[in-house]
């Protein structure tokens, strides 16, 4: 069993931010990353998704991306070699590929963090394993007899493939806009489905108006309720994705439908206006649920961190059940939006925490 003063499970944004922090507070974290390779999941995300067309990715502390650059190149490949880049700069020796099965109490008021290669004794633990690994699908009767595809925007590789499909895609945020940008006018046809209408935003949203956004993610998150997501909060800006989606006519949104059938979705008669969908049917042969992503915390199941609501209750970045534990990436900062400022609490949290329990004395 290895020893350390703190352990980061996760090498995203909000994990290399969090090392950077701890480094700086005069901490050698030992970060552990279930990938293959750097970049968090941006390695994982579509190759048609050009950096021109992401909302925003954020510098990590310390050292900036250079700007104006890389416009037409894939975030899969520009975001991991920054990251890698970053960690060499760092000096940040990330022990992957390594997945954490479980964080449990361990002796000495120390948690245990058990993996797939090995087990570590920490005093404290940040966890930054994010969302990408749980991506969210809800629940519609009717889903299991569709006889097309069902696919989640996590697999979503690009427009070709759905060439001459019919295609709903079911989600408001920015994953659904990405989708919608690049099929429109590949597919045969295209419907856009959501629960409840978008909030399109056409001003520039500034600091003030992000740190507003993140504060109101917080609240939730400090009263024990599952997270929202930010962009819930923000609402739609007008990026390049959604500008060319408009152009395509492609955000013709239509409400929740009621039930899939095998061959496409329907409504419940008097849902929709008749000059929509008089039949209230509308057939289809592929549905992409852009649906969003759920935290990635099973492995912290042992330490029984759940409150009655469904979510975790956190103070900041620290977990109100387990003082030595840090959650970033999760609430506010599962976006980047908040990610480097989760980063600095978590280790000022740490910090704090440790000094106020000095470590005891090798026998």
């Amino acid at each position: 069993m290895e020893e350390s003063d703190v352990v980061v499970i996760g090498a995203g944004q909000a994990g290399l931010s969090s090392a950077y922090f701890l480094r700086r507070f005069g901490f050698e974290p030992v970060v552990l990353d279930a990938a293959g390779g750097p970049g968090g999941a941006w390695r994982h995300r579509s190759p048609s998704l050009t950096m021109d067309k992401v909302h925003g990715i954020f510098d990590l502390p310390g050292m900036p991306r250079r700007p104006g650059v890389d416009g037409d190149r894939p975030v899969a490949e520009v975001v991991p070699a920054y990251y890698a880049a970053y960690e060499d700069e760092l000096g940040l020796d990330v022990v992957r590929p390594v997945k954490v099965t479980s964080v449990r109490h361990g002796r000495d008021g120390h948690l245990l963090v058990r993996t797939d290669a090995g087990e570590w004794s920490a005093r404290a633990v940040v966890n930054a394993t994010g969302t990408w690994t749980r991506p969210h699908w809800p629940y519609y009767p009717g889903a299991a007899d569709f006889a097309g595809r069902q696919l989640h925007y996590a697999s979503y590789r690009g427009p070709e493939e759905f060439r001459g499909r019919r295609v709903i895609v079911v989600g408001g945020g920015a994953s659904a806009m990405h989708v919608l940008s690049e099929i429109s006018g590949v597919a045969a046809a295209t419907a856009w489905v959501t629960r409840r209408p978008p909030v399109f935003r056409d001003d520039d949203f500034g600091e003030d108006a992000r740190r507003e956004a993140v504060a109101m993610v917080e609240e939730r998150v400090r009263a024990g309720l599952p997270p929202q997501s930010v962009v819930s909060v923000t609402g739609i800006g007008y990026s390049a994705v959604v500008r060319d989606a408009l152009a395509k006519g492609a955000l013709r949104r239509l409400p929740m439908f009621d039930r899939v059938i095998p061959d496409g979705v329907t409504w419940r008669p008097g849902t929709l206006e008749a000059d929509v969908l008089e039949a209230g049917t509308l057939e289809a042969d592929t549905i992409i649920w852009a649906t969003g992503f759920r935290s990635a915390l099973d492995h912290l199941a042992p330490l029984r961190l759940r409150e009655p609501s469904g979510g975790v209750r956190v103070d900041g970045t620290q977990v109100v059940r387990e003082p030595a534990l840090q959650l970033v990436g999760y609430g506010p900062s599962a976006s980047t939006i908040g990610a480097n400022r989760a980063g600095r609490m978590a280790a000022r949290n740490v910090r704090g925490y440790l000094t106020a329990r000095p470590a005891r004395p090798a026998a």
